[in-house]
């Protein structure tokens, strides 16, 4: 089952351009085709959908990863090998950015406001994206990443006593009381 998952370079590449080409392009949209009278709605639904983020990958990854089958075995492969190469299909985690939320949305708002929570949203979720993985393959020497870094392998070396879920923030953690060290 881990083998399925377990992907190579060139998979992670184009996730990664996928995430990005989205981004632009609503990013594009929004600056180009923007009826401007709605600028400051638009920039405060992108900051709302960026903040946003933060409490679903904390939400995410302690109830949903570790708790819900098949993506709690899933994550556990991760947890077995974190430097590998263990992604979620791209065409996945954009398509269902678009059913529950950009489309939810769009029945709410028009599509300007629509389009602009999904771009915070997906912004954070790329941030996530990225930030993970230089967690796990970059070496570097910048005091954020390296901040996660410490926070995420703390993660991952005590199972014994869960926490730190944040991998983009410690922020949740410290509100739901499971900040279990320091960074």
């Amino acid at each position: 089952m881990h083998a399925i998952l377990q992907h190579g370079k060139m998979v992670q590449r184009a996730c990664f351009t996928l995430y990005g080409s989205v981004l632009v392009l609503l990013a594009v949209f929004l600056m180009v085709a923007d009826p401007h009278r709605q600028g400051l709605e638009i920039a405060a639904l992108v900051w709302l959908g960026l903040g946003s983020w933060t409490v679903i990958e904390y939400v995410m990854h302690r109830f949903v990863l570790h708790g819900l089958q098949p993506f709690r075995r899933w994550h556990m492969a991760h947890h077995q090998q974190p430097a590998a190469r263990i992604y979620k299909t791209a065409t996945l985690s954009v398509a269902l950015i678009a059913m529950l939320v950009m489309f939810p949305a769009l029945l709410l708002a028009d599509r300007w406001l629509s389009s602009a929570l999904t771009l915070g949203l997906l912004t954070g979720y790329f941030g996530y994206v990225i930030t993970h993985h230089a967690i796990h393959h970059w070496r570097n020497d910048n005091t954020w990443l390296n901040q996660r870094k410490r926070w995420h392998l703390l993660y991952h070396h005590h199972s014994d006593q869960p926490g730190c879920y944040g991998v983009t923030s410690g922020f949740w953690d410290h509100v739901f009381g499971s900040a279990r060290w320091s960074p």
